[in-house]
């Protein structure tokens, strides 16, 4: 038998079961899957059509940036250094009213999955408007996603009548459900604030209905709580919980300002997390309390969040933020060791957004998203612990190869 790719001679970080790490280790492709790893001299006899020399590279499964608004790329550093309300009502929000139309998302989703792709990153997951349009760049780009068509009691770009967002949702998972293995789509209720208890029951009975992940924003500001109807004393969790929105279909976005009671409220019904934490620095949102629901048990996943409020897709950077943070904001310079970081930009972002069967780690019967990072720079060397080196001391920069679904998109640093 020929297989399709050997990739060989690298340094593997799996990033499975108890994080095995593999020197001089080998990555064998076939179908777009992962057909076996191991040391390079367990292929010695198979016959490739492709080899690919990953000596003083690091290989490791692709990045997973959970929380995007790709399109918003359009709208890098418009309003930089503002409060959140100020910069969403007076800057945001009437930008997207005048320039967000489907070419321009499709075209600014392009632009960010290019800068994702280049920077190592295989899988996001997406929400935003006109996300049919945002689909096909996903299609185009072959790149893994979740795309979430955005809900909200406001007219928006594609659904001009609040009355039709949820049939819009709904509309845009039927057309797109089963369109390519990369695409799963999703509804995306903005948050609790700018949605309606009727919105985000129905939408979130539509995601159920339809067997899909529901992302909302939850709790990513202080006064958040004072901006919803009908909370009666009850936290954000709380409410969402009374309504029946939390299940393990459920990504809540920063989760910034929640207590001990609502971390156990989301591990009890099984919720996920994504954490933004340089967009959550950039808006003085907060710093969400990640170490304690990993300590809990809930998957957090990390994610850039849109352009508009990172300014950019870089998860290497995100990585070695988030880490630094919290050992600042905790006082404890063991929290969010590098390990722990790394799986919530690979096997943990999996699990948060449902794709852990799927991509998030190197093993067998995985599709086959990879990455090979070349730590044979100055900044990286020497090298004591390839998930230190990965997390503190690796760049977007130097990642040279990433593959998706068995098909390489970038090649020596450059799309292919």
């Amino acid at each position: 038998m020929e297989y399709d790719v050997l990739i060989e001679h690298g340094l593997l970080v799996t990033m499975a079961e108890g994080l095995p790490v593999v020197e001089d280790g080998a990555v064998l492709v076939e179908n777009g899957g992962i057909a076996a790893y191991g040391k390079t001299n367990e292929f010695s006899g198979h016959k490739v059509k492709t080899r690919i020399n990953a000596h003083k590279k690091i290989i490791m499964p692709g990045l997973i940036n959970c929380h995007t608004h790709l399109p918003m790329s359009m709208f890098r550093g418009l309003a930089d250094d503002l409060p959140l309300d100020v910069w969403l009502n007076d800057h945001v929000f009437p930008a997207e009213a005048k320039h967000v139309n489907p070419e321009s998302v499709e075209k600014w989703s392009l632009h960010s999955i290019k800068e994702m792709l280049l920077s190592g990153t295989t899988t996001c997951c997406d929400g935003y408007f006109h996300e049919d349009r945002v689909a096909a760049a996903v299609l185009s780009s072959g790149i893994r996603a979740v795309a979430g068509q955005g809900v909200i009691d406001f007219p928006a770009p594609g659904v001009p009548d609040p009355k039709m967002n949820i049939k819009a949702a709904v509309d845009f998972v039927t057309e797109f459900k089963n369109r390519s293995s990369l695409l799963y789509p999703s509804i995306f209720c903005h948050s609790p604030y700018t949605c309606s208890r009727e919105t985000l029951t129905s939408a979130k009975k539509a995601a159920n209905d339809l067997g899909v992940l529901f992302q909302i924003h939850v709790a990513e500001t202080k006064n958040e709580v004072h901006l919803i109807q009908g909370l009666g004393g009850m936290t954000i969790v709380e409410y969402l919980e009374s309504l029946g929105i939390l299940d393990s279909n459920t990504l809540m976005v920063h989760s910034v300002w929640i207590d001990d009671n609502d971390m156990g409220i989301i591990r009890k019904n099984h919720a996920r997390v994504a954490h933004c934490p340089e967009s959550n620095m950039k808006l003085a949102s907060g710093i969400a309390p990640v170490p304690g629901l990993i300590k809990m048990g809930v998957p957090v996943g990390l994610g850039t969040d849109g352009c508009a409020s990172n300014n950019d897709h870089d998860l290497f950077s995100e990585m070695d933020m988030a880490a630094k943070l919290h050992k600042v904001a905790l006082l404890d310079p063991c929290v969010m060791d590098a390990r722990t970081t790394l799986k919530m930009a690979t096997i943990e972002g999996a699990k948060a957004i449902g794709l852990d069967k799927i991509t998030g780690s190197i093993e067998k019967g995985k599709r086959a998203d990879i990455i090979l990072v070349d730590l044979d720079k100055p900044h990286a060397i020497p090298m004591y612990d390839p998930y230190s080196s990965i997390v503190y001391s690796a760049k977007s920069s130097d990642v040279t190869l990433v593959m998706v679904d068995g098909r390489i998109l970038v090649r020596d640093g450059k799309p292919v």
